[in-house]
């Protein structure tokens, strides 16, 4: 059945801002994914590209501003070592043996942060990115708004009042999760999604349109109910 018909989205792929004047972050992110970084003279951010994975890969988006405030949407990654990471540039914030959680979280050379999560080299996949996780005001309802757009069900994690997606159309990366945090969201995010589907759709979902596609951008500019922005391309 047609996108059309059905009315559900499906993923595209991942995209990071990164500062326009220091390329770089996308040679970070490739190699801790298991990628490769396809640049040009006239693209020198390029794009992380995993040809065997797809929609696993990652637009790099070069943009003036810096860093400002912690991720609200934010990568997870399995990792053979954190001293691996540290090799490419990344830094510890928080060792997993002090938070007694399973992971380190840690931060990309421009700040951004991110969870690593250690596999043996047995358990380690070539594609090392298996989930997103966004900050929320509210969980519970921006991952029920999302499940209906992508047309599945979600897991309630009732010890955390956390929300899981699984199983998202199209998107190789095993998670979306949704955590509770108490400070609203006050800036563009650094990190979003691509979906396919139709603009119409996402509006009458509640979705809340930013900017619509002209001459420069064959793609409409979104944000959900709780503000995080998206992209809309064509369902084919």
């Amino acid at each position: 059945m047609s996108e059309e018909r059905t009315g559900h989205a499906r993923w595209l792929e991942l995209c990071m801002d990164t500062v326009e004047d220091a390329p770089g972050l996308g040679t970070f992110w490739a190699a801790v994914i298991g990628g490769e970084l396809q640049s040009s003279a006239g693209d020198p951010a390029g794009n992380v590209v995993v040809p065997a994975v797809e929609g696993g890969g990652i637009a790099m988006c070069p943009v003036p501003e810096s860093k400002s405030v912690k991720h609200r949407v934010h990568l997870d990654v399995y990792a053979a070592s954190i001293a691996d990471l540290e090799a490419l540039g990344a830094r510890v914030v928080l060792p997993a043996e002090e938070s007694g959680f399973a992971w380190t979280v840690m931060t990309d050379p421009e700040g951004g942060e991110f969870c690593a999560f250690l596999r043996t080299q047995d358990e380690l996949p070539a594609y090392r990115l298996h989930g997103v996780g966004v900050d929320c005001a509210d969980p519970g309802g921006t991952a029920r708004w999302w499940a209906e757009r992508f047309g599945i069900g979600l897991v309630h994690h009732e010890d955390f009042g956390g929300f899981t997606l699984e199983h998202v159309p199209g998107m190789p990366i095993k998670t979306l999760d949704f955590f509770p945090v108490p400070e609203p969201k006050t800036v563009k995010n650094r990190v979003h999604w691509d979906v396919r589907g139709l603009r119409a759709d996402f509006e009458a979902a509640g979705a809340t349109l930013l900017r619509e596609r002209d001459d420069e951008i064959s793609w409409d500019v979104m944000a959900d109910p709780e503000g995080n922005e998206f992209c809309v391309f064509d369902p084919h």
